[in-house]
């Protein structure tokens, strides 16, 4: 931990708290493997769970260094893996055909990350190469003892550190908890990788490998085989004569694109999880982490975004007001004002030139200063953004985000906002509609029928008695459920 925040150059009241609170408990830590540099032997020997935070700070040299992102990169496809034996054992064991029977070829591992790992295959029936992906053996439980540990670290910050309950930690566990579940069967990561083929078929320069879905069950996923380099290994790409800046900017737009567009997007684009073809195609896969955002709050970024891009902070912050982002009770135009100070020093600098340790820090003052809570249906969205401009940035240390965004974004606010999109929507409501049509005489009798049946309001004496019973039963269940949830991640 010291050695991270050192890196992200943190306070120097920060790192000395986190050294005296620490001391105490450094009997207690884990070794670890001694032949990798401290931060990811300390990261692996803790756990999966842990292992997806350092996989996004390997995404960002700008906030950790170079130094620190470089020897991160292992965590995204480069851990320890389980032995081919176990994994051929685990195939049978899921799809009930011997892995011998099906294949003629089955590699050792060529990728092997937190949760699961990757062997290069090649069907006997067919001849077809494909990539098996195999969950490692008790993984389940590992993350269930991370999770428990991390909703007895979130009660305990509720508690100690008031301040902190405007970030929500408890909820942003329960969304974490919930990503996890749905990442630990991959019969769900397969429905993933489906339906992100065919929202994205037709986009230019991208590819999603096809699901074998005869082979693939909770435990295993099959998919065809990707060939070409990694996206994060520079070298390799230059060797091949890729233009490393046309590739950086082509990341950040479909990202925008399949967020904005489909509202479906892949949520875990680190370096690990994509290739560059020789053509040029950037070729995705790990579909375990997916994000969805509704139509509303679609716009709502979108308009953010745009706003941004127009340099047009009042409206930028009117946004936040309107999507509830920012309590009513604060100024719009005090906040419009914290905005520019946020857009102004970046506007038009390519990404050598910002700082993102400075901007995070200073974009938590401005959140903390209005009031502003976590939004958990948010955080996907906003982790995936940090992560593919730090995959941009690495390809190309120039690049201008803004830039690069504005055509994806001005697209999508012409074809979603304004007449054309308000006609859309009144087109659709009257869709809805019309399906209660038949229903809507026997609603309204219902709706006048309930209303004159209806019995007599309840006294003011008992309803207040009604009112304090719940209140404090509600009260009684939330302690509880603390309890036992301390408990829990106790054991």
């Amino acid at each position: 931990m010291r050695a991270v925040l050192d890196a992200m150059e943190a306070p120097k009241y920060l790192r000395v708290a986190v050294r005296v609170l620490g001391w105490p408990f450094a009997w207690m830590g884990l070794k670890g493997d001694p032949s990798r540099p401290p931060v990811p032997r300390a990261l692996t020997a803790l756990g999966p769970a842990y292992i997806k935070f350092g996989q996004i700070l390997s995404t960002r040299p700008d906030v950790v260094g170079p130094e620190m992102a470089d020897q991160l990169r292992v965590l995204q496809d480069k851990l320890p893996p389980f032995p081919v034996g176990v994994a051929k054992a685990s195939f049978s064991d899921a799809t009930g055909n011997s892995a011998d029977d099906v294949f003629s070829e089955f590699s050792e591992p060529v990728a092997a990350a937190s949760i699961a790992q990757v062997h290069r295959a090649r069907i006997a029936a067919t001849g077809e190469e494909v990539a098996v992906k195999v969950l490692r053996p008790g993984i389940e439980r590992a993350f269930r003892k991370d999770v428990d540990a991390f909703w007895l670290a979130a009660s305990m910050i509720e508690f100690l550190l008031p301040s902190s309950r405007r970030l929500r930690p408890r909820d942003v566990i329960a969304h974490f908890e919930s990503v996890v579940e749905g990442e630990l069967d991959l019969r769900l990561e397969s429905s993933a990788a489906s339906e992100f083929a065919d929202n994205t078929k037709d986009d230019v320069g991208f590819r999603v490998p096809q699901v074998k879905w005869g082979l693939s069950a909770r435990r295993v996923m099959t998919l065809g085989w990707a060939e070409g380099d990694s996206i994060g290994d520079n070298a390799a790409l230059d060797a091949a004569g890729h233009d490393r800046a046309e590739l950086a900017e082509r990341v950040l737009q479909l990202f925008l694109s399949h967020a904005l567009r489909d509202g479906y997007f892949h949520a875990d684009m680190h370096q690990g999880n994509m290739k560059v073809a020789a053509t040029g195609e950037i070729i995705a896969y790990d579909f375990g982490i997916m994000g969805h955002i509704d139509e509303y709050t679609r716009r709502v970024y979108a308009e953010i975004l745009y706003g941004f891009i127009r340099r047009d902070y009042k409206r930028v912050a009117e946004v936040h007001f309107e999507a509830g982002y920012v309590p009513a009770t604060q100024d719009v135009d005090e906040f419009a004002r914290a905005l520019r100070a946020v857009g102004e020093p970046i506007f038009g600098m390519d990404a050598s030139h910002i700082s993102m340790g400075r901007l995070l820090n200073y974009l938590f003052e401005v959140t903390e200063r209005f009031g502003m809570e976590t939004r958990t249906e948010l955080i996907l969205l906003q982790r995936t953004m940090v992560v593919v401009e730090g995959v941009s940035r690495s390809l190309d240390p120039h690049i201008n985000i803004w830039k690069a965004a504005q055509p994806v974004v001005e697209d999508y606010i012409k074809h979603s906002i304004g007449p054309r999109a308000v006609l859309s929507d009144l087109a659709q409501t009257a869709r809805v509609l019309s399906r209660f049509g038949p229903r809507l005489p026997g609603l309204v009798e219902r709706a006048l029928i309930s209303q004159a049946t209806t019995p007599a309001p309840i006294r003011p004496g008992r309803l207040r008695w009604l009112v304090l019973s719940a209140v404090g039963g509600a009260v009684l269940g939330v302690l509880a459920m603390l309890i036992f949830l301390e408990i829990g991640g106790a054991i």
